[in-house]
């Protein structure tokens, strides 16, 4: 692999936690940063909070930047920032919160500029932040390990297998992308959550698999979550050109617990 090649998106991503304390999980997906749609107020008010909660963390789920080009379906000339402001703010915003970052993938609006170009600029930002390790260009598999080094009694802690993908679907209904993400987990032997966005329509929902436990002679029912993620946008612009309906803004909280294997998701 050369320099500022990607890491292959199979390889998964490790976060160790060895202080036995809860992590709460924040999506971070369809900012559109550029957009004259795009609600800085909300986001303000996000960073605020994040700054206040030590045990906290965000995922990057693409769509990060609006990135219009011409070939695209966004406007060029409505944008608030040219593509490369767009990445210059990104940098600011979150390089005081790198270390707040678990992993991050691109969207299509990043991608754009990856078939046009052959550059990504959401890679670009996670370089420009130190952070290129935990960029993934299509999906991160993120397994989050508790306490270390620290088993009681025999105890092991609980270990949690994410995958965090933009998500696809051309849809103006949640069921879109949700049944995307379902279908994808099921395949996954393991997974406890799977995050996407891009549908801009919030929504999480438990989903129950078989699991055939040959070595044990039994049949188990294994819960995954799915985490369809909030859109920072207002609505107006492209999304009332398009005749999509407006959308709700809802951050999923997603809770990991330290002590037992069991996730919450709240908003």
């Amino acid at each position: 692999m050369g320099v500022g090649a990607f890491i292959d998106d199979l390889i998964p991503i490790i976060a160790k936690f060895p202080n036995h304390q809860d992590i709460t999980v924040y999506p971070i997906a369809d900012l559109h940063v550029g957009s004259p749609q795009f609600d800085i107020k909300k986001w303000d008010a996000f960073r605020s909070k994040l700054s206040t909660e030590p045990n906290s963390r965000i995922v990057i789920v693409g769509d990060m930047m609006n990135n219009a080009v011409k070939s695209g379906k966004s406007n060029v000339y409505e944008e608030a920032m040219r593509p490369s402001q767009q990445k210059q703010w990104l940098v600011e915003q979150l390089s005081p919160i790198a270390d707040r970052i678990l992993c991050g993938c691109s969207g299509n609006h990043e991608q754009r500029s990856s078939k046009e170009v052959d550059d990504n600029p959401l890679f670009d930002v996670f370089a420009k932040l130190n952070i290129e390790h935990l960029y993934r260009e299509n999906g991160c598999f993120l397994l989050m390990r508790y306490g270390e080094g620290h088993e009681q009694a025999g105890k092991t802690r609980p270990c949690y297998a994410t995958f965090v993908t933009h998500g696809v679907g051309g849809g103006m209904y949640v069921g879109t992308g949700g049944n995307k993400a379902e279908r994808l987990g099921s395949v996954m032997d393991g997974l406890d959550c799977i995050i996407a966005g891009h549908v801009h329509k919030p929504t999480e929902f438990p989903v129950e698999k078989i699991l055939i436990d040959k070595r044990n002679n039994n049949i188990i029912q294994q819960q995954f979550r799915v985490v369809i993620a909030t859109s920072w946008l207002k609505f107006g612009g492209y999304g009332l050109r398009a005749m999509f309906t407006p959308t709700a803004f809802l951050l999923h909280e997603i809770t990991y617990s330290a002590d037992q294997k069991l996730i919450r998701v709240t908003a």
